[in-house]
């Protein structure tokens, strides 16, 4: 084909032919946006509305998006239907699910606030080496206290408890579980805060 030779420009209303490569120039007159904003504008966006599930911003921003439509695509306007309001549903329905359709291409985003609230994630490479590293320093401990801090800390029993499981006054539970815990200080100094 020339360039002298016509081509084709399809719009979802009518078919238009052109001498050249280069899309049409002309756009819809002002006044006639501002008509039809004030006549379909309303039961547009809430179409639109309905249609991003009550996000009145999205809404907006199809509105506009469809009204931009109509100014590229002035020939819409020429149609031989005796309403536009077809074609504007139709082309903001089409926008619609477009920008839905991008929308769950991409990653959802997340806002700083929430990022603030958010639990860390714990690392279980780290966990796993502070456990090794206390079980190491509960070995060098004596049977006595070790026995203590199983109760005590490990199975959550009161100190009368565990008292009455070791068969030893309270007394003798608290100093052991005081020094138990002074040792572990020692062994593990980086752990000191955890050790209370």
């Amino acid at each position: 084909m020339s360039v002298a030779g016509a081509l084709r420009w399809h719009t979802p209303m009518t078919t238009v032919t052109h001498t050249t490569f280069e899309a049409p120039a002309a756009r819809t007159h002002e006044r006639e946006l501002a008509a039809l904003q004030h006549e379909h504008g309303g039961a547009l966006f809430a179409y639109l509305l309905r249609l991003t599930d009550g996000d009145r911003q999205r809404a907006e921003d199809l509105v506009q998006e469809t009204f931009v439509r109509v100014w590229q695509h002035p020939e819409a306007l020429r149609s031989d239907y005796s309403s536009i309001r077809p074609w504007l549903f139709t082309v903001a329905r089409r926008l619609a699910i477009d920008a839905r359709r991008a929308r769950r291409a991409r990653p959802a985003e997340v806002g700083d606030a929430v990022l603030e609230h958010s639990r860390v994630a714990a690392d279980h490479a780290e966990r796993s080496a502070a456990t090794l590293d206390v079980r190491e320093a509960v070995r060098t401990l004596s049977p006595e206290h070790r026995a203590v801090l199983h109760q005590v800390y490990f199975r959550g029993a009161s100190v009368a408890e565990a008292a009455a499981v070791l068969g030893i006054p309270v007394g003798t539970v608290k100093s052991r579980a005081y020094y138990a815990l002074r040792a572990l200080r020692r062994v593990l100094p980086g752990y000191a805060t955890d050790l209370r």
